[in-house]
């Protein structure tokens, strides 16, 4: 049976970040990244300290791989146009101050950047997304690797191991068919619902700590508020884009109705023009079989305006 539970990214807030719900987190890590990873600590960056919002969206780790590898993990959510900078400032940021002054920059920290998403990030047809670097002959489209003696000195097998590693789980593609042990977790973060089924690495403790009925009744008083905040967000963005786009089309409109009031000015300034030229060539043809009085009797000019004309 599926039972409430909190969803994931509140989790990040108030229970993931206790020593005691680690295997929780470590569970989710191992699956996503193929590997047993281990928590060491849960760090509290420069900006995170100041952000309360930002504190709520986001936490960084220390982890240790089943390499034996000091990696820093980042996992964020957010919603926002520019997320793609978003993300590399964040990684940029946490390189920067994991790195001591007066440090060689080969102790620059490894970053592994864990983004779940919960809107139409990019365009592309997968839920799961995984981004590294490397380099590419010009001309030969070869790849640039390490020579033996930086691997030696290094301690490292490629180039793309210094750069970080970029996820994006873009949970809102996913179709709730879960084929595998990460799917099982994608399925979590977006439905906040594990099945008795499910086996992958750290649900099982999952779905006991995160029962909204275990939670202590000042912490399922401050779910529900974030989740009616959520609510209220949503909205206001849906009302913004509404209103927005409503004033937009009010405005194209209005745009459509003097551009065509304009035009139809244009036409008729035209037409008077060229029943002015008729008239007057008509008047010309009279001037030597009439008087000027007659003419302007004819065609509606004024008798000056003949009189011009024969001059």
């Amino acid at each position: 049976m599926e039972r409430e539970l909190i969803s994931f990214d509140w989790a990040i807030k108030r229970l993931l970040r206790s020593k005691a719900n680690f295997d929780i987190l470590e569970g989710f890590l191992s699956e996503l990244l193929f590997e047993d990873i281990k928590i060491l600590q849960v760090l509290e960056s420069e900006g995170n300290k100041d952000n309360e919002k930002q504190k709520l969206n986001r936490v960084d780790l220390k982890v240790i791989n089943s390499k034996k590898e000091i990696i820093i993990i980042e996992i964020q959510f957010a919603s926002e146009i520019d997320y793609f900078h978003r993300i590399l400032f964040e990684t940029s940021k946490v390189i920067v101050e994991h790195l001591d002054k007066g440090k060689a920059y080969k102790e620059t920290v490894k970053v592994i950047s864990i983004n779940i998403v919960y809107f139409d990030l990019g365009r592309g047809e997968d839920y799961i997304y995984k981004g590294t670097t490397n380099f590419r002959g010009f001309h030969s489209n070869d790849k640039l690797e390490l020579s033996p003696n930086q691997k030696e000195m290094l301690k490292i097998e490629n180039i793309e191991s210094i750069f970080p590693e970029y996820y994006i789980l873009k949970v809102n593609r996913f179709d709730d068919n879960a084929k595998d042990s990460l799917d099982e977790w994608i399925y979590f973060l977006k439905n906040a619902k594990i099945k008795d089924s499910f086996t992958a690495k750290g649900l099982k403790k999952a779905k006991k700590e995160f029962s909204v009925l275990n939670l202590k009744e000042e912490d399922r008083i401050a779910y529900s508020k974030y989740q009616s905040n959520l609510h209220y967000e949503a909205s206001m963005i849906f009302s913004s884009y509404g209103v927005g786009k409503m004033e937009g089309v009010k405005e194209g409109i209005e745009q459509g109705v003097e551009q065509e009031k304009q035009e139809s000015q244009k036409k008729i300034e035209q037409e008077k023009q060229e029943s002015r030229k008729k008239i007057i060539d008509i008047a010309k043809s009279l001037l030597d079989v009439l008087d000027s009085e007659t003419i302007a009797l004819k065609t509606g000019l004024s008798i000056k305006e003949i009189e011009g004309l024969r001059s």
